[in-house]
C-alpha cells in the first residue's frame, strides 16, 4: 500500500473545484463518462493497429446507483491503468491523458473519436462526492490498482483484486448532492449530455416484449425478458455520410433530437468538413414564427458526440441561431467566455463556413424546385431577411434566392422585380419606387388605388422588414421603398406632369383654415392640399414613410438612436383640391353643416385607414344614419 500527496499547485484544489471552477455541478457525470469513453476508444484504436493483443469485443459503459450505500459507480471496459499510469494521470492531475495519447499516435489516431479533456476531467467528481475510489486493471496484464481519496490532497493506493480489464470509479456522494442518486436525475443527465456518445451506455435494465410462440392463444400474455437499458445512440445521423442517409433518416433524427416537436422540419443542411477545421452536423429549418425571441437556443453543440451547450451564440452566425439541429466540432474551445469564442480564429472560420453552406443550400433549393421554395417562403423568410441584414456575404448570396411576394401571390427575385416595374414605377428623378403593404386588409383601399395606376405592390410583413429596406436602399442604386399609405399615390411616384388646381391660392388658404378649425390645433393630422385627378379620393390619410419606418425599427431594435421611442402617431390629411367635396366644403355657408361635412369626410378617411375606433366610430355611425334620414 502507498500513500502520498496529489501533486497540485494549491494546498487544496477540491474546494476550488466545488465552488468556482464549474457553476453547474451536474457536468461531473459528463466528465467521467467522457473519460470512460476515451479509455474505451483508445483500446479500440490500439487493438486495431495491433498494439494491444486483446479482444475488443462490444464494450459498454455502465452506470450504477446505490441509493442505500450513497454510491454512484461508473464502470468501463476500456484499456484501464497500471499503477504507474494512476500515479501519472491521477496524482499529477494530468486530466484524462487523451492529449498525450493523440500526440503519441498522431497520424493513426486522427479519426479515433477520442474526446480530449473537457476541463478537470476526473477531479470534477469531487464536486458531488466526499470520497472517490478508482479500481482499475490495465489491458497490459499488470496487477489491478485501488486508489482512494477523501477530498483532501492525501490519497491511498494499493493492489486490488479486479479480474476484468477496465476502470470502475466509485463516488461516495456528499449529503448536499444526493439528488444524483435518483434514477430520474441520472437518466435526465445521461439524456442531456451523453445521448449520442460513441460507446453504448447502460443504466439498469428494461423489459422487452418478445413475439408469442407458435400455437399461443390470443389471450396468452406475450413473453418478456430483461435487457440492458442502453440510453444512447452511438451512431447518430450526423456521424454518417450524407450519401448513406435518406430523407426519412433525417426526419427520424429530428424526432430523436426534439421528441416534443410535432411539426416536421421544412428541410435540412448536412455539414461535413475536415479542412481547415473539423466540423460535422445537421441543421434543420423549422417552421418559424415572427417572434424572434422564442426561436433561439435550439441548436445543440457537441464535441466528439459529447453534449456541450445549446447556446451556440458566437459559434453559429446570429441569424442562424433560430434553426435547430446539431453541430459537432473538436476545434471549438470549451469552458471559455463568449467574447473569447467570437475572437477565436477557428470559430470565425466555422461561422463563415456555416453561413456559406446555408446560403448554398437555399440557392440550390430555389434553383431545383422554385415552386416548393416559394411555398416555404413565409416559413423561412425571417431567417433569410435576418441573415441579409447581419451578414454581408450572406446578403450578396441571397440576392439570387431572396423573394419579394406581391399582394397577388406572385414571388419575384429582386432582379425580376426590377425588370417588371422599371417602366412604370420610375419617378421623375429616375429613382425606382418599390411600393409595398404590410397588411393587405388594413391598407386595401391604398393598394387598389395603386393598382388602378398599373403599379405592382409587394406584401412585406415581417417584423424586421424596415431594417432590411434601409439596407437595400443603401446597397442598391436609385431605389426606394414606400408603403402604399405613406402618401398619395401621385406623390409616392411623382412623374413630370403635375395637376393644376381648380382652386385659387386664396380659396386653398380658406379651405385649409376651415379644415384646421374643425380638426383642432392639437390634432395629430397635418393638413396638406394637393391638386390631383378629380376622381381621386377627396380625403386621404397617410403616414410619412421615414417617420413611420423609424418608429417600427425602434420597436424591433435599431431605431433608438433617432429618439423616436415615445413619439406620438403623426399623420398627413391630404385633401384633393380638384375633388367636388373640396368645392362643396368651400361653398357651404352654414357653419354647423360645414363642420358636419368635414367631420364626416375625415371619419371616412380614418375608416379607410383603420383609425376610426371607440367613441369616434360610434358618433360616425350615428351621424351617418342621421344623414341617411
Amino acid at each position: 500500500m502507498a500513500t502520498g500527496k496529489i501533486n497540485v499547485s494549491v494546498d487544496n484544489i477540491f474546494p476550488l473545484i466545488k465552488k468556482f471552477l464549474y457553476s453547474d455541478h451536474e457536468i461531473f457525470l459528463r466528465e467521467l463518462i467522457s473519460n470512460a469513453t476515451d479509455a474505451t476508444l483508445k483500446l479500440k484504436h490500439l487493438t486495431a493497429i495491433g498494439e494491444a493483443k486483446v479482444e475488443y469485443g462490444n464494450p459498454l459503459i455502465e452506470i450504477k446507483a446505490d441509493k442505500d450505500g450513497k454510491k454512484l459507480h461508473i464502470i468501463d471496459q476500456g484499456l484501464g491503468m497500471t499503477e504507474e499510469e494512476v500515479k501519472k494521470y491521477i496524482n499529477e492531475v494530468a486530466f484524462s491523458g487523451a492529449e498525450e495519447f493523440l500526440n503519441k499516435y498522431e497520424d493513426s489516431a486522427k479519426d479515433s473519436g477520442i474526446i480530449g479533456h473537457f476541463g478537470l476531467g476526473f477531479y470534477s467528481a469531487f464536486m458531488v462526492a466526499h470520497k472517490v475510489e478508482i479500481i482499475t486493471k490495465s489491458y497490459k496484464d499488470e496487477p489491478a490498482v485501488h486508489w482512494s481519496c477523501d477530498g483532501s490532497p492525501e490519497f491511498v493506493m494499493e493492489k486490488a483484486t479486479k479480474e476484468d480489464r477496465g476502470t470502475e470509479i466509485i463516488l461516495h456522494i456528499a449529503e448536499d448532492s444526493t439528488e444524483f442518486l435518483e434514477d430520474a436525475r441520472i437518466t435526465g443527465l445521461l439524456n442531456k449530455y451523453n445521448k449520442f456518445m460513441p460507446v453504448p451506455i447502460k443504466f439498469g435494465t428494461k423489459t422487452e416484449t418478445l413475439p408469442k410462440p407458435e400455437g399461443a392463444k390470443e389471450d396468452d400474455p406475450a413473453p418478456t425478458k430483461e435487457v440492458d437499458n442502453i440510453i444512447n445512440n452511438p451512431n447518430p445521423a450526423w456521424t454518417k455520410q450524407p450519401a448513406d442517409l435518406k430523407a426519412e433518416d433525417y426526419k427520424s433524427f429530428y424526432r430523436e433530437l426534439y421528441p416534443m416537436q410535432f411539426e416536421e422540419p421544412l428541410f435540412n443542411i448536412h455539414l461535413n468538413v475536415d479542412y481547415p477545421f473539423n466540423l460535422t452536423g445537421i441543421l434543420y429549418f423549422p417552421k418559424l414564427t415572427n417572434d424572434l425571441a422564442q426561436q433561439k437556443d435550439r441548436i445543440q453543440l457537441y464535441q466528439n458526440q459529447v453534449f456541450v451547450t445549446d447556446n451556440v451564440e458566437g459559434i453559429v452566425p446570429e441569424f442562424l441561431t433560430m434553426l435547430r439541429g446539431v453541430i459537432d466540432s473538436p476545434d471549438i474551445p470549451l469552458n471559455v467566455s463568449r467574447s473569447y469564442l467570437q475572437a477565436d480564429g477557428a470559430v470565425k472560420k466555422i461561422s463563415s463556413y456555416i453561413t456559406r453552406k446555408v446560403a448554398d443550400k437555399l440557392n440550390s433549393l430555389f434553383k431545383n424546385n422554385r415552386e416548393e421554395f416559394e411555398a416555404k417562403w413565409n416559413d423561412i423568410k425571417i431567417v433569410i431577411e435576418y441573415g441579409m441584414l447581419s451578414e454581408e456575404k450572406f446578403f450578396e448570396k441571397a440576392d439570387k434566392f431572396a423573394l419579394y411576394p406581391t399582394v397577388d401571390g406572385t414571388y419575384l427575385t429582386f432582379e425580376e422585380l426590377q425588370e417588371k416595374i422599371k417602366g412604370n414605377q420610375t419617378d421623375k428623378d429616375n429613382k425606382l419606387v418599390i411600393l409595398y403593404t404590410s397588411d393587405k386588409e388594413a391598407q386595401h383601399s391604398y393598394i387598389e388605388t395603386a393598382k388602378t395606376k398599373g403599379y405592382e405592390v409587394l406584401l412585406l410583413d415581417s417584423p424586421i422588414i424596415g431594417h432590411l429596406m434601409q439596407k437595400m436602399e443603401s446597397s442598391k442604386e436609385n431605389i426606394s421603398f414606400a408603403r402604399v399609405d405613406a402618401d398619395h399615390i401621385d406623390k409616392l411616384i411623382q412623374k413630370e406632369d403635375t395637376q393644376i388646381s381648380k382652386l385659387s391660392e386664396e380659396e386653398k388658404e380658406t379651405l385649409k383654415t376651415e379644415l384646421e378649425k374643425v380638426i383642432g390645433e392639437k390634432s395629430s393630422y397635418t393638413v396638406q392640399l394637393e391638386a390631383m385627378d378629380s376622381d381621386a379620393s377627396p380625403f386621404t390619410i397617410t403616414e410619412p414613410e421615414f417617420m413611420r419606418r423609424m418608429k417600427e425599427m425602434q420597436q424591433t431594435g435599431g431605431g433608438g438612436m433617432f429618439g423616436m421611442g415615445n413619439m406620438p402617431e403623426m399623420y398627413n390629411l391630404i385633401v384633393n383640391t380638384n375633388s367636388t367635396l373640396a368645392s362643396e366644403i368651400l361653398a357651404t355657408k352654414t357653419a354647423k353643416k360645414k363642420e358636419r361635412l368635414i367631420n364626416q369626410s375625415l371619419d371616412l378617411a380614418k375608416l379607410s385607414k383603420g383609425l376610426l375606433k371607440g367613441k369616434d366610430l360610434t358618433e360616425f355611425i350615428k351621424r351617418s344614419y342621421e344623414m341617411v334620414k
